[in-house]
Order: structure tokens, then C-alpha cells, then sequence
């Protein structure tokens, strides 16, 4: 029969969020409670009948809690198959009891190992011993028993119960045991991998173990005829697009995440007030300035055709006069990543005809809170496998003695030859990006051939390129690309070097009286 009914409940938890209800209606339906320790005492004091797990075993904890459910009375009663005759004669000769269902949830080792402050001592004693083979014992026999082990799975369990008259289907009876294991492997694994951080210093170990929650369906891919979920790691506390707060706006499409991801990792390289402008996973606008809004204005200048349906990023509160210059006429935007937005600023871009139904708002939080991305690993999926590499963060050392140059980069160059190299860390390769005066004027981005990248960077810029600076994200493999620069106006270049030609683009910066800087360090973005 695939519906048993529920005649006894062991009921040991952690955590105790609805567990009075539950073991309410449990009792309402002739359940006996069994439970241990604190559970006992919480469900006692709610004025409900529970026998103590001493009283089951004959045996009182001992260990300061650390035993308390490892006896056979207790595991011969969940581990009995009820279709086995002998099984049965076994429990009736040791006066064992039938245990039809386990509800129990662990210590919380996780929430415990990701507090900054945490001794050794405490997340050991945060080690569950019991809980986990109470589920397991209880999920293997899911054929006779129920295991619970999420207070979110009590409603489900509670609405059945008392549509079948206290009893379970075999179906939700396996559902949860499937969920009981998969739980039971990723405590396993958070214990596996806080040793291992405190014993092993391998950067790639031999074996790497992902855990990824699905935060959500989206409605389809990058392409209408294709599925798509959206996974997050939980263990994530930094401010990023996973663990971002949606405030407006219609579901996030799978391309919106993608262009606000890369919006956020460019905008988050500025100490200055700046806004990016993504299209197509590619910026066509960045700058920074003096303010938030004077930046936005700047940035949508960069490109005002591209940017038009674009995602937004900005690394300060958005405030009512960049809201202003967001909303104005003949612009449009798909979704804004910032730390905050002023209430001021919620009002325009949530209530303007155009923009109140569509607009995608996410607020990060403050954006140095745990910021440490640099710790990271970067993964790229490949069929039947993945790249792992650490992320391209951190400052690179820019100064004169980078210069192989005759002529020294003025003030003003300086500046946006480092402005220029944050940004083409984020464009894809091949990489040119034409800066001045603190903001993008023309991008050429993804290209096969690196001169058709400058060449492209220089019909976008148009005569804005005349006095601009120029950033390629690898070296110039021929001197065409300084000519090429030079007729557009640049007048300073910074790049990687490294080429077995790198004399020849010095000789032709010289030639056009062209300031570069070599980096040693080369930003390919695939």
C-alpha cells in the first residue's frame, strides 16, 4: 500500500520555526511524539504530551548532548521493513517500536563557519553527529518512514496528513527522502571543506565540489527557444548581482543578469563617482566624475545610440538628479545596478509611464562590504567540463617607468590612460577603448584582428578621438594599429607590450609624437 499511515514521530531539531504546529497536528492525528533535549522541553512547554528519548532507550544522554539518539531502539525502529516478517519478530522480541516518521533538522554548521569571529572549538561542537543518521537511516527506509528535515517541507506534510486522515503518500515519502540526501551531502561537504581550508593550501585541488542553489526559472535563455534557471552560491556575502536585491521591475531575463553582472564588475574597479553603460555584455558608455549624475550624463554621451535598451551600473546611491538624466526623453534602459536608490530617485524611474512597468531596480548594498572578489575563482563551463581560473582583479602598477616612449604622457593623459585600462579589462578581446577627460568615446570590441578593433574604436570616437587615449588589452602585434590610432588623433597609448614587434610600435609612437606605456600584464576578457 502506498499511503502508511504515521503512528510515531521522532522529532529532534535544530531549529525550531513552526515545529509547535506541526507537531500539532502530528498529535491531532493520534501521532506519539517522541523527542530529545531542547526539543522536548520547546514542545512540553507548548502543552503538548511527548515521550523523552531517555524513556525510549533506557539510557540517558551522556557527552554533554553529543549521544543521545545513536541507539539501536531507536535506529532499529526507523531501519524495520515493515514487509519483512522477520523484521517485525525482531522488533516484538526487543520490545523495539515502530518509528514512522523523523523530523529533524542539523546543527547549523554553515551559519556557524560563516561568522568572522568563530573559534575552532565551536564549529566542531556545530558538527552534527546524530541528526545526520537519524535522516539517512530514515530516508534509506523511506518506503515505511518519513523524514523531514527542512521546516519549510511542514506544510506540505501537515496538508497531506490531514487530506489522507494521517497518512502519507509514498510519493511525497520518496520526494523527501530525496531532499534528506541532499541535504545530508551538502552539510557533509561544508564540514569537508572547512578542514580543508584550514589544512590544505592548493589553490585547484584535485577534486572541486560546486554548490549552487537555483534562486529561479527564468523564462527562457539568451534565446526564446532555450530554458534557463538562475543558480547562486548561498554562501556568497559580497554585493554582487546574485546576491542583489530586485526593488523594481518586470523577472530578470537571463541577458539582463549577464549585462548587469559585467555592469557591476566594471563599475565596482572606480573610487570615483562613475556609471557604465553595458550593451551586449560590452560597455558602450562609462565615465567617472565629480558626481554620480554629471557621470551618468558623460556615460550615456559616450554612445547615445547604443546605449539606448542598455543596462545601467553605478557605484554610488542613485540619487533624483541621475534619476532625472536616466529618465529623459529618447532614453531607455532595461535594468539599473547600484549600492542604493534615494527615495527621491525610486519615485521617478517607478512612476513615469515608460519606465514604471518595465525598469529592473537591483540594490547591491554598500559595495565594500566583504568585497573581496579577488579571493574568487572565475569558471567557464565548456562542454563536459569547466575552466577554472583566479579572477582578473587588483590594481596594476601604472607609472613612468612604464614609458618606452620619447615623449612622457602629460597630467591629463596620465589619468585617462588609467581610466582607459580599467575599462578594457571589461571589453571583450580583442579590446581597444578610446578615453578623454575621463569617459569612453569609442569601444571596438570582440574583434578577430586587433587594428580592426582600433579602426572600429575610431568610427565610434569620430572627431571626439582627436587628443583621446587609447587602451588595447593585449600588445600590438604589427605597428598598424599605431597608425591607425594616430589617424584618429590619439595622443597616448597604454597596452600590455610583449610582442616580438614592440619596437616597431615604439618607433612609430615616436613617429607621430605618441606618448605609451607598457603594463606587463595583459587583459584578454573571451
Amino acid at each position: 500500500m502506498s499511503e502508511k499511515p504515521v503512528r510515531r514521530a521522532l522529532i529532534s531539531t535544530s531549529q525550531k520555526i513552526g515545529l509547535v504546529t506541526f507537531a500539532q497536528v502530528l498529535a491531532s492525528h493520534g501521532v506519539e511524539l517522541i523527542s530529545t533535549g531542547g526539543t522536548y522541553r520547546a514542545l512540553t512547554e507548548a502543552g503538548l504530551k511527548v515521550r523523552e528519548i531517555n524513556d525510549l532507550t533506557g539510557f540517558p544522554e551522556i557527552l554533554d548532548g553529543r549521544v543521545k539518539t545513536l541507539h539501536p531502539r531507536v535506529h532499529g525502529g526507523i531501519l524495520a521493513r515493515r514487509d519483512r516478517p522477520e523484521h517485525l519478530e525482531t522488533l516484538r522480541q526487543h520490545d523495539i517500536p515502530p518509528i514512522d516518521m523523523v523530523v529533524c533538522n542539523l546543527y547549523p554548521f554553515e551559519e556557524t563557519v560563516a561568522q568572522s569571529d568563530v573559534s575552532p572549538e565551536e564549529v566542531i561542537e556545530n558538527i552534527d553527529i546524530g541528526g545526520p543518521t537519524l535522516v539517512r537511516a530514515a530516508a534509506k527506509n523511506y518506503q515505511d518512514v518519513a523524514v523531514v528535515c527542512d521546516p519549510t517541507q511542514y506544510v506540505e506534510v501537515m496538508e497531506e496528513m490531514n487530506r489522507l486522515g494521517g497518512k502519507l503518500s509514498l510519493a511525497l515519502r520518496e520526494r523527501l527522502a530525496a531532499s534528506a540526501f541532499e541535504r545530508i551531502a551538502h552539510y557533509d561537504r561544508a564540514i569537508a571543506d572547512w578542514f580543508l581550508k584550514r589544512t590544505s593550501t592548493e589553490m585547484f585541488p584535485p577534486v572541486l565540489h560546486l554548490c549552487i542553489h537555483r534562486r529561479s526559472q527564468l523564462r527562457y535563455g539568451e534565446n526564446p527557444h532555450q530554458k534557463a534557471a538562475f543558480y547562486v552560491q548561498p554562501d556568497c556575502r559580497r554585493a554582487t548581482v546574485a546576491t542583489a536585491r530586485q526593488l523594481h521591475g518586470k523577472e530578470l531575463s537571463f541577458n539582463n543578469i549577464l549585462d548587469l553582472d559585467s555592469a557591476w564588475n566594471l563599475v565596482r574597479e572606480f573610487a570615483d563617482p562613475a556609471a557604465v553603460v553595458i550593451k551586449h555584455n560590452n560597455p558602450c558608455g562609462a565615465a567617472i566624475a565629480t558626481s554620480l549624475a554629471e557621470a551618468m550624463q558623460r556615460a550615456f554621451d559616450g554612445d547615445p545610440v547604443s546605449a539606448y535598451g542598455g543596462v545601467i551600473g553605478l557605484n554610488r546611491p542613485v540619487d533624483e538628479a541621475t534619476a532625472r538624466i536616466i529618465t529623459e526623453p529618447n532614453r531607455f534602459v532595461e535594468a539599473i545596478i547600484a549600492p542604493e536608490f534615494t527615495s527621491e530617485a525610486l519615485e521617478i524611474l517607478t512612476t513615469l509611464p515608460k519606465w514604471k512597468d518595465s525598469v529592473r531596480l537591483l540594490q547591491t548594498g554598500d559595495l565594500t562590504t566583504n568585497n573581496v572578489a579577488g579571493q574568487d575563482l572565475d569558471f567557464r563551463y565548456i562542454d563536459g567540463g569547466f575552466l577554472v581560473q583566479t579572477r582578473d582583479v587588483g590594481e596594476d602598477v601604472i607609472g613612468p617607468q612604464g614609458v618606452v616612449t620619447q615623449r612622457q604622457p602629460t597630467e591629463s593623459e596620465w589619468a585617462d590612460l588609467r581610466f582607459a585600462w580599467k575599462v578594457v579589462k571589461h571589453v571583450k578581446s580583442n579590446a581597444i577603448v578610446f578615453a578623454k577627460g575621463g569617459m569612453v568615446v569609442g569601444v571596438g570590441a570582440g574583434q578577430m584582428s586587433r587594428v580592426d578593433a582600433v579602426h572600429l574604436a575610431s568610427l565610434k570616437a569620430g572627431e571626439r578621438g582627436r587628443g583621446a587615449v587609447m587602451a588595447s588589452d593585449a600588445f600590438f602585434p604589427f605597428r598598424d594599429n599605431v597608425d591607425e590610432a594616430a589617424r584618429a588623433g590619439i595622443t597616448a597609448i597604454i597596452q600590455p607590450g610583449g610582442s616580438i614587434r614592440d619596437k616597431d610600435s615604439i618607433q612609430a609612437c615616436n613617429e607621430h609624437c605618441i606618448a605609451m606605456v607598457f603594463t606587463g600584464v595583459r587583459h584578454f576578457c573571451h
